[in-house]
């Protein structure tokens, strides 16, 4: 049970290490873009390519639903961003479970969005977690994880492509020991639980009070949705990659000054030190280095960002 392509790579490890996938179960297809085409889901694409049965049920509420996912009595139920609760009726069917890959070291960041809360909030490191599914969120004990350091280019995008590997592997590693009887699930110290909010377009928006760093966290965790964005000469400017420069004192909050040092042509005021910006992308304009952008708008420097 999957649906975006975070779940892709578990599902084509599977196949490829000789489990038996009976069914595929992926969330209905959506209505997308201007022209509301419906758009299929990663692992709707990648089932077909595997020759897999597939079911996009609407929920699982209907006693029919759940009799159906019955019928092919699944040994295990594999959960990787489905995007769905399931209810105990569901819970019940696997005798050895439903086990969820999750990409985060619970019970840190349970909820929508470990991979970029880790981001965020300045993790050093985040993991994979495979835990058996109960009724509660991520609350579940934990079969196995998988730590994995944050590096400074790390963005939700590139984190969650390296997780997606990282938590197929171990899918694979976990899936015969438990089987067999060789793991005894660990529960989690819910006291130490801390939860994570799904993003909206809004929270995007750049307040230049932070400080340079808590941007900097800030625009890599949203990256490459919602995007990080601010607003200059009446149209949104997005600021798609930056690098901080906390001991920098010389610039008001959200002036913008320029910098001769690396990557970053300009940088911008904050609460505590400069934010170094290293790619810009003005609305309606292709995305560019910050030396190309000041070259076509000279006019930048010494402007003031709103807050």
């Amino acid at each position: 049970m999957g649906t975006p392509w975070f779940a892709v790579p578990a599902l084509e490890y599977l196949v490829r290490n000789g489990h038996d996938v009976v069914a595929v179960y992926t969330q209905p297809d959506k209505a997308a873009g201007r022209g509301k085409a419906l758009s299929v889901s990663p692992v709707k694409k990648a089932a077909g390519e595997l020759g897999l049965p597939l079911v996009q049920p609407a929920g699982f509420k209907k006693t029919e639903t759940v009799a159906r996912l019955a019928s092919f009595k699944p040994e295990a139920i594999i959960v990787v961003a489905f995007g769905k609760i399931l209810p105990a009726s569901v819970l019940a069917i696997p005798p050895r479970g439903c086990l969820n890959v999750h990409p985060s070291l619970l019970p840190k960041f349970r909820g929508p969005s470990p991979i970029a809360s880790a981001l965020l909030y300045g993790s050093d490191f985040t993991g994979v977690s495979i835990l058996l599914l109960d009724e509660g969120v991520d609350s579940g004990p934990v079969l196995a994880r998988a730590q994995v350091t944050i590096l400074p280019h790390d963005t939700a995008g590139s984190l969650t492509e390296k997780l997606s590997l990282v938590g197929a592997q171990l899918l694979i590693d976990v899936l015969p020991r438990w089987a067999h009887g060789d793991i005894i699930p660990q529960p989690q110290d819910s006291s130490q639980a801390t939860y994570t909010q799904p993003f909206k377009k809004a929270d995007g928006e750049i307040n230049w009070a932070l400080t340079a760093v808590g941007i900097w966290w800030r625009v890599r965790a949203l990256s490459p949705w919602p995007g990080s964005y601010t607003t200059w000469d009446g149209k949104q400017l997005k600021i798609l990659e930056a690098v901080p420069f906390p001991a920098e004192k010389n610039a008001e909050i959200g002036h913008v000054v320029p910098l001769y040092t690396g990557e970053a042509a300009f940088g911008v005021g904050t609460g505590s030190g400069v934010l170094g910006v290293v790619k810009v992308q003005l609305e309606g304009r292709r995305a560019m280095s910050s030396a190309e952008f000041l070259r076509g708008h000279k006019d930048f420097i010494g402007a003031v960002l709103p807050n």
